[in-house]
């Protein structure tokens, strides 16, 4: 075996970019594995590489894209002792920094995948690292949530949106989750919400004055960025924290409430252990604890819809038009 399929974008822009051919195979290098790919989920991260808002960050062109992944371990490097081949593994080796998952074999650090959820399919195990390694770190690492501390959810029917839903849950807290249809609501409190918010018709004084036990609360989990994060900042009580994914949004954004309330501010940017490759055995450790949980039933993955590779730009276009809740998947069929 030398050869395999892969689905390689050849320069940024338009989804129809991808385009399928025939790359050769990656062998693993020491403390790398290689794994078989099942299937592999879309990510903004992903759709952003494709049109270059993000190159800085994506692999060295022609580029195999997809940061999620899982699959059978194939092959092992040299000082590999987790892991041997045949093992069901999810991960996020690549698609940022490095090539990707978009193709029939990927390659990358051990440290960076775990052993797959048994409680779903291996395939469905896809459509969690990203988004849940990105919803832990903002409620694990980058804050503590306490029993019945009241915790506001901004895009609680998206794909970090509705991992933190339930990693909040989880926590013990009071979940309050916005969304703006009535089908992203449902799914919030069909995933564990305590309330819901249309927050379209509902200003940021209402749903803390309905929702919030005092002067805000406690935590806003905020994986959306732009006007959310000011609203964030409105909502959270005094000596309350807001967590995020998007740092691009304080660019322009008056901190000065921050101050005036002694808030804690905590961005996460999950891949970038990847990235620079360091501390990557840190996201091998944090999927084996969330697939533990999956098989608790503490939490799962929403798929809204499911994609063969070849398909890919269909996956794309559908991300970036957002009319979809939690994830959408990609099967190497």
């Amino acid at each position: 075996m030398s050869e395999m399929t892969a689905h390689v974008l050849e320069e940024y822009g338009d989804p129809n970019n991808f385009a399928e051919t025939t790359v050769e195979v990656p062998d693993p290098g020491p403390e790398e594995i290689r794994v078989e790919v099942a299937a592999t989920s879309l990510n903004p991260v992903d759709y952003k590489i494709r049109r270059g808002d993000l190159a800085d960050i994506g692999p060295e062109m022609p580029a195999i894209l997809h940061c999620d992944v899982s699959g059978v371990v194939d092959a092992v490097g040299e000082d590999v002792e987790a892991f041997e081949a045949g093992d069901e593994v999810y991960g996020m080796p690549g698609g940022a920094g490095r090539q990707g998952a978009l193709a029939e074999y990927v390659v990358g650090h051990a440290g960076t995948f775990a052993h797959a959820p048994e409680a779903i399919s291996l395939e469905e195990s896809a459509a969690l690292p990203v988004v849940a390694l990105t919803a832990w770190e903002m409620l694990a690492d980058k804050t503590t949530v306490d029993i019945d501390e009241e915790v506001l959810v901004y895009g609680a029917s998206g794909g970090v949106g509705h991992l933190g839903v339930q990693f909040a849950k989880w926590f013990g807290a009071e979940v309050t989750a916005t969304g703006s249809s009535d089908e992203k609501r449902e799914l919030a409190a069909e995933l564990g919400a305590d309330a819901t918010v249309d927050y379209t018709e509902t200003d940021v004084e209402r749903y803390v004055e309905e929702h919030a036990s005092g002067d805000g609360f406690d935590t806003v989990f905020d994986p959306i960025g732009d006007d959310h994060l000011e609203t964030a900042f409105e909502a959270v009580r005094p000596f309350g924290t807001v967590v995020t994914t998007e740092s691009s949004a304080a660019a322009e954004l008056d901190l000065s409430p921050m101050h005036m309330n002694s808030l804690e501010l905590g961005v996460v940017l999950v891949i970038l252990p990847v990235i620079l490759g360091e501390r990557q055995e840190r996201i091998g450790e944090e999927l084996a604890d969330i697939a533990a949980l999956v098989d608790d039933g503490a939490v799962e993955p929403h798929i809204d819809e499911r994609f063969g590779f070849d398909a890919v730009a269909d996956a794309h276009r559908l991300g970036e038009d957002g009319d979809f809740v939690g994830k959408l998947l990609l099967v190497n069929e």
